[in-house]
């Protein structure tokens, strides 16, 4: 569900920060100054906070921008899942980034059914 080039920055961020790790161990193995190693946790630490923001306010929210927007596209107005689509699609810009999880699911499971029933039907 998630849009890979939407993902791709997140990716940079996290290797990025596996360097800054590694990083990290080795100033630990080399006896290196305690001050040093922890200001390289509090960095390292605020890089994955920003590479967490930047997942949920960009790719989890993009992602469900366009998996929303297939859904409606897809739905002819009688689909059975109006209702929903249409609650979704209201709260949509307003959703809180703790939410937008379970809003993928839920939108993604919709479609799912809507394709299911076109396939019977």
């Amino acid at each position: 569900m998630l849009q890979k080039d939407l993902i791709r920055d997140v990716k940079t961020r996290l290797n990025t920060i596996k360097g800054q790790l590694d990083g990290i161990i080795k100033m630990l193995d080399n006896d290196r100054d305690p001050e040093q190693i922890l200001l390289q946790f509090k960095a390292t630490g605020k890089a994955l906070e920003n590479a967490e923001l930047l997942l949920l306010d960009e790719a989890f929210r993009k992602s469900l921008a366009v998996k929303l927007s297939e859904t409606m596209e897809a739905c002819p107005g009688d689909c059975g899942q109006e209702h929903t689509i249409e609650r979704l699609r209201n709260q949509f810009p307003h959703l809180g980034l703790d939410e937008l999880t379970k809003k993928m699911k839920e939108i993604q499971a919709v479609y799912d059914q809507m394709k299911k029933n076109q396939e019977k039907g």
